[in-house]
């Protein structure tokens, strides 16, 4: 866990006025309309660049943890981090199709 934190932490020192979110089991829960809500307002405050950062099986340190605007939660339970991207992907489609006014989150 301690590789990991290293090559996030060095990666986000070069990320500038973005919003970190970091993807954790005790993060907070928005339904598909919430996380739209949160994504529009982003974009609507200045901060329209979004880092989500999706740790390994054994979750993310607490580094990484202190960095994040916010945490981040899609279920109780753990999935592999490769199916978490496709599920985050979708997520993030689905927000801008809301965002949008399109049927698609339906």
């Amino acid at each position: 866990m301690s590789h990991e934190a290293e090559r996030i932490l060095c990666r986000l020192s070069k990320i500038k006025d973005s919003f970190i979110v970091t993807l954790e089991i005790e993060g907070k829960r928005f339904s598909s309309e919430g996380l739209a809500s949160f994504i529009e307002k982003s974009g609507i405050s200045g901060r329209s660049h979004i880092v989500f950062i999706i740790g390994g099986s054994d979750g993310l340190s607490e580094e990484v943890k202190a960095k994040a605007d916010l945490a981040l939660s899609f279920s109780e339970m753990t999935f592999p981090h490769q199916l978490m991207r496709v599920i985050l992907l979708e997520q993030v489609y689905r927000a801008y199709k809301i965002i949008s006014g399109e049927p698609y989150h339906k």
